[in-house]
């Protein structure tokens, strides 16, 4: 897309690479943490489940910039993000000292929820070893230049875990602008990495920060007045009630306080219960609005990785069009498709894509 000015592809090795946290992901399927007694084992991470989703849905050249402990569970992340076909070059490892006290491998323990009782994720992430990055731990002229990259995503997950983090990705996104790589970046606002540093003023803080590197900007109903500052006139506190004009009006001031963003994006998500949400989502691009067609009522099976799977068709539609009403389209048909699977990570493919937003059907296909 021209307003991007995206490196040529024979140019790089990667069309993205991504930079966040991997935690292993255990679901208890239709019961709850507390009275399990098998969990269902995936993977997950906010910046990571976009790579994969390029990877395994669009048929994109991805990597993945993380750190695992080389123990057996380090290994069986290893394993998800290879059965995911993400690159492991950049995973760097670090060791195991028998019991996990300097770094140990991320958990995060998720309900899927179900008509009242909502979807819960409860992390176990303290001294990750991704949490412990810092500064030089990548050399990123080599990433985007020697090796070369189209496009860098990262995101306020991966920010939030340390300061160290927050320095890295601050570092990361400065880098990516030197070498003229496409910056995009999740907000992704978690109350609970946040609360005992500082909660939303040092988000805040951190963030806008940040922006200021960023060409795509994306997030969710809430991130931008938890990350950003920004307020949306006349949202109720449940967000049940989305006025999209009020969303056009919050992302015109957002433009106009960071003139770099070339594009932003917000899902548009009214959660009536666990498993029947309204679902949408509207862009700027250029100085123009684009919005996807409504998803009313959409029946959900597991709604986390639905912002992480609409970033990655956006992604797509951003990188292989130039029709902007194109990849909203794509973002939000992709993230509706990867809530009716389980895990973190979609499922989808590329036609089941692009049949939901010509209007297809749930039809059997037989």
């Amino acid at each position: 897309m021209s307003v991007l000015n995206l490196k040529p592809a024979n140019a790089c090795t990667y069309d993205l690479v991504a930079l966040g946290e991997i935690m292993l992901r255990l679901d208890p399927g239709e019961g709850r943490i507390r009275t399990a007694r098998w969990f269902r084992v995936w993977e997950g991470g906010g910046e990571y489940n976009v790579a994969r989703g390029l990877r395994r849905c669009f048929g994109l050249r991805t990597a993945v910039c993380t750190a695992f402990v080389d123990n057996e569970v380090g290994r069986l992340l290893e394993d998800f993000v290879l059965q995911g076909g993400v690159s492991t070059q950049f995973i760097l490892w670090r060791p195991f000292d028998g019991v996990g006290r300097a770094a140990r491998n991320g958990l995060n323990f998720t309900e899927r929820g179900f008509g009242v009782r909502a979807a819960l994720g409860v992390s176990d992430r303290g001294h990750s070893a991704a949490s412990q990055l810092r500064p030089g731990d990548f050399d990123w002229d080599d990433i985007f230049g020697r090796i070369g990259v189209r496009w860098f995503h990262t995101g306020g997950i991966f920010a939030g875990l340390s300061e160290s983090t927050a320095a890295l990705t601050l570092e990361a996104v400065r880098k990516a602008r030197e070498h003229g790589v496409v910056v995009s970046y999740d907000l992704n606002y978690r109350p609970s990495l946040w609360k005992a540093v500082g909660g939303q003023a040092r988000a805040r803080e951190v963030n806008r920060e940040i922006a200021r590197y960023v060409d795509v900007m994306l997030g969710n109903e809430e991130d931008f007045t938890a990350c950003l500052g920004f307020e949306v006139e006349g949202a109720d506190a449940e967000l049940l009630h989305l006025d999209v004009t009020a969303f056009r009006r919050m992302i015109e001031r957002v433009v106009r306080e960071y003139p770099n963003f070339k594009a932003v994006a917000t899902t548009l998500r009214a959660a009536k219960t666990a498993t029947r949400n309204d679902w949408g989502a509207i862009a700027w691009v250029n100085g123009r609005f684009y919005q996807s067609r409504p998803y009313p009522d959409l029946e959900i099976l597991d709604r986390v990785g639905g912002g992480d799977s609409f970033a990655s068709g956006f992604i797509y539609g951003l990188m292989t069009s130039d029709d902007p009403q194109r990849a909203v389209e794509y973002g939000a048909a992709h993230g509706a498709l990867a809530m009716t699977t389980p895990g973190d990570t979609s499922m989808a493919s590329l036609a089941e894509v692009e049949k939901l937003v010509a209007g297809g059907s749930a039809r059997v296909q037989r």
